[in-house]
C-alpha cells in the first residue's frame, strides 16, 4: 500500500511539473526562437521578452553597430551621402555579400549605404569603416567603446561584418538598444524601407532579405540574416502616425518565415496592447518643507523630472506615492533631493524621479541675524 501510494504521489508531483513548464513556456510564435524581445524605442522599456540577457551569435545583425557609428559620422559631419570614397587593398578577397569591389573603385556613401543596408554588402561596409576609422581593428575597438558607453554589458564584437566568431557574443536586449538608436537617424530610414535598388549604373542589383521591408506598412528597419551557426535573426521596428515606435528582435529562430512572422507579431502587439504617456500630476501635492535653523522658514520643491512612461492600453489612470520627510535642516541646496514620488499601474511600479528643492536656504547665523535686526532699526 505504501509503496503504491509514494508512485501515485511521484507522478502527481511529475506532472505538476511538466504542467508548470508547459505554462511557462513563450507563445508558439515566439517560442520557436532562442530569444526575443520587444521593446518601445524612445523609453527602452521591455514590454515582451525571452532569454532577451542571453548570450548569443548574432551573425550579420553586428552590423547594426557599424551603421549606428557610420550615421554617427554622417550626422557630425565627419562626411556626407554625396561623399565619393575610393576603396582601398582591403577590399580584396572580402568574404561573404558583395558588390563586387576593387582596389581604386569609387563609390559615393550613398551608394555604399545601399550596399550594406540592402545588400549586406562586406566590402562596401570595409570601405566605410576604414573611411571612419582608419582601419577594419580601430573600427571595431570604436564599435566595442560605443557599445559600453551605451550600458551593453552583454555584447563584444570582433568584427564589423558579422563573421562567425566562437568568442563574439550579443543579446536580443543589446541589438534592441542599438536599433532604438538607429531609429533617430531619419536620413538612414528611406535605406532601410527599401527593398530593391541598384548601384554602380545600374550593374549591381540589392535585395533586402528583410522583406517586411515592402510588406509591412510600418516598418522603419532594421535588418535580417541568417547563418549555419546563428539561425535566422531579425531586428524589426515599425512606426505609428503619431511617432511611437516599436522595436522587436528575435533570435536563433529556425526558418526565414518563422522570425519574421514573429517579429512583425511582436511590433504589432506593441501597438495594439500599449500607449506611450506622461504621467499625470497636480504641481499641488507638493507642498512647501519647513525649514529649521534657516533663513527661511520653509522651501519649494519640485519634480527633477516628467517622463513619458509606457503601460497597457486599457489603463487609464496611475497612482502615485510621494515620499517627502515633515521638514529639513539648513543649510539646504538648489536641486537638492529630499524625496520621491512614485508612478504605479495597480502594484507595478511604471516610472520613479526625485523630489528636489527649487531654492538654497543658508543656514541661520548670528551675524544674519544681527544683520536682519540692523536693517530694521534703519528703515524704522
Amino acid at each position: 500500500m505504501l509503496k503504491k501510494f509514494f508512485k501515485k504521489s511521484l507522478i502527481l508531483i511529475l506532472s505538476a511539473i511538466i504542467a508548470s513548464a508547459v505554462r511557462t513556456a513563450p507563445a508558439a510564435a515566439e517560442g520557436e526562437a532562442a530569444a526575443y524581445i520587444l521593446i518601445e524605442a524612445s523609453t527602452g522599456t521591455v514590454l515582451e521578452e525571452y532569454n532577451s540577457d542571453m548570450r548569443v551569435n548574432a551573425g550579420y545583425l553586428t552590423k547594426l553597430m557599424a551603421l549606428l557609428l557610420i550615421g554617427e559620422d554622417i550626422e557630425t559631419g565627419k562626411y556626407s551621402a554625396e561623399t565619393e570614397l575610393t576603396a582601398s587593398q582591403s577590399v580584396f578577397g572580402t568574404e561573404g555579400a558583395v558588390i563586387w569591389l576593387e582596389a581604386g573603385d569609387k563609390l559615393t556613401v550613398d551608394e555604399l549605404l545601399k550596399g550594406v543596408i540592402i545588400g549586406n554588402a562586406n566590402d562596401a561596409l570595409t570601405v566605410l569603416a576604414e573611411h571612419s576609422e582608419g582601419s577594419l581593428e580601430a573600427f571595431t575597438a570604436r564599435m566595442n567603446s560605443r557599445a559600453f558607453d551605451l550600458g551593453l554589458r552583454n555584447t563584444a564584437f570582433y568584427s564589423p561584418h558579422g563573421y562567425y566568431n566562437e568568442n563574439e557574443y550579443t543579446t536580443a536586449h543589446d541589438i534592441a538598444v542599438i536599433c532604438s538608436q538607429l531609429a533617430k537617424f531619419d536620413f538612414l530610414t528611406p535605406y532601410f524601407k527599401t527593398w530593391r535598388d541598384f548601384i554602380k549604373e545600374g550593374q549591381t542589383e540589392l535585395v533586402n532579405e528583410n522583406t517586411l521591408s515592402r510588406t509591412y506598412e510600418r516598418h522603419i528597419g532594421f535588418k535580417a540574416s541568417h547563418s549555419e551557426q546563428s539561425g535566422y535573426c531579425v531586428a524589426e521596428g515599425g512606426r505609428s502616425e503619431d511617432g511611437t515606435a516599436y522595436i522587436a528582435v528575435v533570435l536563433g529562430a529556425a526558418d526565414e518565415e518563422s522570425s519574421l512572422s514573429a517579429a512583425k507579431q511582436l511590433v504589432k502587439k506593441g501597438f495594439s496592447d500599449y500607449k506611450v504617456t506622461t504621467p499625470g500630476f497636480l504641481d499641488e501635492l507638493l507642498h512647501p518643507v519647513k525649514v529649521l535653523n534657516g533663513v527661511d522658514s520653509a522651501v519649494e520643491v519640485k519634480l527633477k523630472s516628467q517622463s513619458a512612461v509606457v503601460i497597457p492600453k486599457g489603463v487609464n489612470e496611475l497612482s502615485n506615492v510621494i515620499v517627502m520627510p515633515e521638514y529639513l535642516e539648513a543649510p539646504l541646496k538648489k536641486g537638492q533631493k529630499v524625496g520621491t514620488a512614485a508612478f504605479y499601474n495597480g502594484d507595478t511600479l511604471v516610472y520613479e524621479t526625485d523630489i528636489i528643492l527649487q531654492d538654497d536656504v543658508e543656514r541661520l547665523s548670528y551675524a544674519y541675524i544681527l544683520k536682519k535686526m540692523l536693517l530694521n532699526l534703519i528703515e524704522n
